[in-house]
């Protein structure tokens, strides 16, 4: 799952399980740092950082699947840096008519200093990063997320402080996000707690993989247990883009709804995370994503920042 025999001389942004703990760290950082300087330098969303340490710098930005915060936060990520961005939806590509993974990712080498994909397949993403000679930056597949768990890292620590030994709550599908933050747990040494029916479990080499590289993870199929004594409860839309059978997955996963009776199993000042587009009534109640205890917007405007992190870090600056 992480060896992914990729060009060792190329920083991808693959999987948080693939980078270090030194660079994980650092990232959240950087991501500090450059919230600061717009917050002490600028209330224009136009902002530009004075030293543009991505000027004459181009990214591509790939998306194979309808986006609002990725694309906006990495476009405007890259306006704030100095450099450049240029969309490419898929049905407007040649990847969209049968051009493979591999040449595309050739040909857009010559052209850009970095890729982000937001893709169906997985197996796209490493093929691109195996073929690049450019980073890539995974802005979303089937298996991970791993830049809004990044964002969700520095919400945590902006309200609660270091999330080191803190407790994470997962109620729902242990999707794309839910593997991400198994990955983040490992490296930011947090315990994590994942409610999920048996048949939407994570993966079980994902979790093996947590606790063979030392993760603090449990799985249960009982929500109010995930969400006892945690420091912050997660959850995603149940029904996520390409989900066979939504009434289905909306009957199965309803027992896992966040409401406020399991924001009172955590602590009392535990918050509420979610990575957005929400569906009140479906996985969260109107009170606890619209109440105090929620840090979304926070959440989502932190893409931005870590996206700005993640560039800076693609392109060893």
């Amino acid at each position: 799952m992480t060896n992914y025999n990729l060009k060792p001389n190329h920083r991808h942004f693959i999987d948080i399980s693939s980078i270090s703990k030194q660079d994980a760290r650092e990232i959240i950082e950087k991501a500090k740092m450059l919230k600061k300087a717009v917050t002490e330098q600028s209330q224009s969303k136009g902002f530009v950082h004075e030293d543009a340490p991505l000027k004459n710098q181009a990214l591509a930005m790939i998306f194979e699947k309808p986006s609002t915060r990725t694309r906006v936060s990495f476009e405007m990520a890259m306006h704030q840096l100095g450099g450049k961005s240029v969309v490419l939806q898929n049905h407007d590509m040649q990847l969209g008519r049968g051009e493979t993974v591999a040449d595309t990712a050739k040909v857009l080498s010559g052209f850009v200093d970095a890729i982000m994909l937001r893709a169906n397949s997985h197996e796209d993403m490493l093929e691109m990063a195996e073929t690049s000679t450019v980073p890539i930056i995974n802005a979303l597949t089937d298996f991970s997320h791993p830049c809004q768990i990044m964002a969700d890292i520095l919400t945590f620590e902006e309200h609660r402080g270091s999330i080191a030994g803190k407790k994470i709550a997962w109620s729902g599908d242990g999707n794309n996000v839910a593997v991400s933050w198994i990955h983040a747990s490992v490296l930011f040494e947090c315990e994590l707690a994942l409610a999920c029916p048996k048949e939407y479990a994570p993966l079980e080499q994902v979790v093996g993989w947590a606790k063979n590289n030392g993760g603090k993870v449990s799985v249960t199929e009982n929500p109010e247990e995930a969400a006892l004594d945690a420091d912050c409860v997660i959850t995603d839309t149940f029904i996520s883009m390409g989900d066979d059978n939504p009434e289905q997955r909306l009957n199965d996963l309803a027992p896992y709804q966040v409401d406020q009776n399991l924001m009172s199993k955590a602590n009392n000042n535990a918050i509420f995370m979610h990575c957005l587009p929400a569906h009140r009534g479906e996985e969260v109640t109107a009170d606890v994503i619209d109440g105090p205890q929620s840090v979304i917007w926070d959440e989502a405007e932190n893409r931005l920042h870590i996206q700005k992190a993640i560039l800076m870090w693609c392109f060893g600056k």
